[in-house]
């Protein structure tokens, strides 16, 4: 379908909307989007909730906390003190909803269904009603997981990636049974949103372009999406193979990943699978789903990191191709993951190889982040600080994933708290860095206001400051060794020494948790009463900002506007003004540069 005749259906379509199909069973991108972030905002809090409170049995073992009696109640925390059951289930939802509910959902579903429609000039989305289950499904989702902490045997607690035989047999730890049921149903609804709004976000992207949006013409914004839902669409439907064949052997006697299990009085019947097929199967999802996380943050930066610095993006074809090699090579990195699984050496050698190739692309984005940088007219909103602390981050945990992409060092620093601040370091701050950057660029653009910029500088250097706080520590005490998901570490004299260590990470903790506040409240309180936005407050050159604030349907009222330049003309000589926008026809004897 054109963007012309999908403009036409929806004129022909078009009807008056009621409260309910407005706000809630809504098919319009912009109001699900907004369904999409406060979701997320709700799951963060409840995930930040769960680590601040094993952080404080970390820090502080033993010692009772009113707080984790207030929230978990006399079964889960008596008198205070953390159930042992309760914190490994704590660490695993946590886990679980930040990287999937958070940083996928949230990240991916805000901002592709706002963005997508406006950039490539749609009315909507190619298929509104798809667009409403993606959202639906992914509340369900979401509530499934947070209803799975309120079983009576608790929730799932075999660590967010659920290994069998922990995930498997109902009987072998209490977080293994129904809230284990639970959080394979929450995930089978979630790879469902996924995968309906993958679909959507390219159909969209690869039909309903305006005219003169040629792919060469997108913002990089669009090309992240799109790269990112097409490894969605790929690598997810492993995924649910994988959560399938779990259900199997739990509830129907299958064993495809269990064989020759002991447990209390006997063996049971279980010969002939291996837990190692659902290591494959799961890190096969799971390392393109790094670059699901971190390719919309990525992005974003591109947009406001060149947007702020009154510059065009330098190496646009670079960063294209950039995306799509690190598209292509998140899938045959998997294996890193399972050095200690008693893989070949030479097995492990390749997969040294391409997890190392990965680092090219990645380092040409940070090149190509600096060099737009440099000599910029820079305006330091909080926008920009987020993304300039996204690269920041994205170096900080790229130069550790050097470390772990080899097998001889990976092995020994495995499973300790290395790897713990690898990760949230280089996949979860730097995307969530990404998508504050998003909300306060964006923010005008939702609700037609401006967030108070003193209270967002506050939050910025709250949670940088935090964030290195946190996890820079972590890197230290697991080269030396420090396992993770331990509930006390008393019965291991040679890790007294950490104990003060520890201490000091719970208070950046509680000190990043605490600032997220700040940022809930500008949130809010700028939604009524934050000053009111002008159509185009950081004059940029994408389509989104040529749109009227109000809700109106089909996002322009009348034609939808032709585009004649790329996004990225700012401060071009000859002009005026420091930015064109891509609506702004080619003045005689200008070149579009390729574009």
């Amino acid at each position: 379908m054109s963007a012309d005749s999908h403009a036409n259906a929806h004129h022909h379509h078009h009807h008056k909307e009621h409260w309910i199909s407005k706000y809630v069973f809504s098919m319009d991108h912009k109001m699900i989007s907004k369904q999409f972030l406060l979701t997320a905002i709700v799951m963060a809090v409840i995930g930040m909730l769960m680590s601040t409170f094993f952080r404080l049995q970390l820090a502080y073992p033993g010692e009772k906390f009113a707080i984790l009696n207030f929230f978990l109640g006399d079964r889960w925390a008596p008198d205070g003190k953390l159930d042992p059951q309760m914190y490994l289930g704590l660490v695993t939802i946590h886990g679980t909803i930040m990287v999937f509910m958070v940083l996928t959902g949230g990240l991916s579903g805000t901002f592709s269904n706002l963005l997508i429609p406006f950039q490539v000039g749609a009315r909507d989305m190619a298929s509104g009603f798809l667009n409403m289950l993606s959202y639906w499904f992914f509340f369900l989702s979401s509530m499934i997981m947070v209803i799975s902490c309120f079983v009576q045997t608790g929730p799932a607690s075999g660590g967010w990636t659920v290994y069998p035989p922990l995930s498997a047999l109902e009987q072998a730890i209490p977080g293994s049974g129904l809230g284990m049921t639970l959080w394979l149903i929450s995930m089978a609804l979630f790879i469902v949103s996924a995968l309906l709004g993958g679909l959507n976000y390219i159909v969209t992207i690869v039909n309903l372009r305006t005219k003169g949006m040629k792919m060469t013409r997108l913002p990089l914004t669009i090309w992240a999406f799109l790269i990112t839902a097409i490894l969605g669409v790929l690598s997810f439907p492993v995924l649910l193979s994988a959560a399938l064949l779990l259900i199997f052997d739990r509830s129907f006697g299958t064993s495809f990943y269990l064989s020759d299990i002991f447990i209390g009085s006997g063996p049971l019947a279980h010969e002939g699978g291996n837990p190692i097929l659902y290591q494959h199967l799961f890190w096969f999802l799971g390392h393109p789903e790094v670059y699901i996380v971190l390719l919309p943050a990525l992005g974003i930066a591109s947009e406001v990191i060149s947007t702020q610095a009154r510059k065009p993006i330098f190496g646009y074809r670079a960063m294209i191709g950039s995306m799509l090699v690190i598209g292509f090579l998140s899938f045959i990195v998997w294996g890193h993951h399972m050095y200690v699984t008693g893989m070949s050496p030479f097995l492990g050698s390749v997969f040294v190889f391409t997890t190392l190739l990965i680092a090219i692309p990645s380092a040409v984005k940070v090149f190509n982040y600096l060099t737009t940088l440099w000599k910029g007219n820079i305006q330091f909103s909080p926008a920009m600080l987020f993304a300039t602390g996204l690269v920041s981050t994205f170096i900080t945990g790229g130069v550790t994933g050097i470390i772990l992409a080899d097998s001889a060092l990976d092995i020994n620093v495995h499973d300790t708290y290395f790897v713990v601040a690898h990760f949230h370091i280089v996949m979860g701050m730097s995307a969530i860095f990404g998508m504050f950057a998003g909300v306060y660029h964006w923010f005008p653009r939702m609700f037609g206001r401006m967030m108070n910029k003193k209270l967002g500088y506050l939050h910025f250097w709250l949670t940088i400051i935090s964030v290195y706080g946190v996890f820079f520590p972590m890197h230290y005490a697991g080269m030396a060794g420090y396992p993770r998901r331990y509930f006390n570490y008393d019965a291991f004299p040679m890790f007294d020494g950490f104990r003060d260590l520890s201490q000091i990470i719970t208070f950046f903790a509680i000190m990043g948790a605490i600032s997220q506040g700040i940022f809930i409240f500008n949130f809010f309180y700028s939604q009524y009463l934050g000053r009111k936005a002008s159509q185009n407050p950081w004059n940029s050159n994408t389509l989104e900002w040529t749109a009227p604030v109000e809700h109106i349907h089909g996002n322009w009222p009348g034609p939808i506007p032709e585009i004649h330049r790329w996004p990225y003309d700012y401060s071009k000589p000859g002009h005026d003004q420091d930015f064109i926008p891509q609506t702004v026809p080619l003045a005689a004897g200008e070149s579009d540069e390729g574009h």
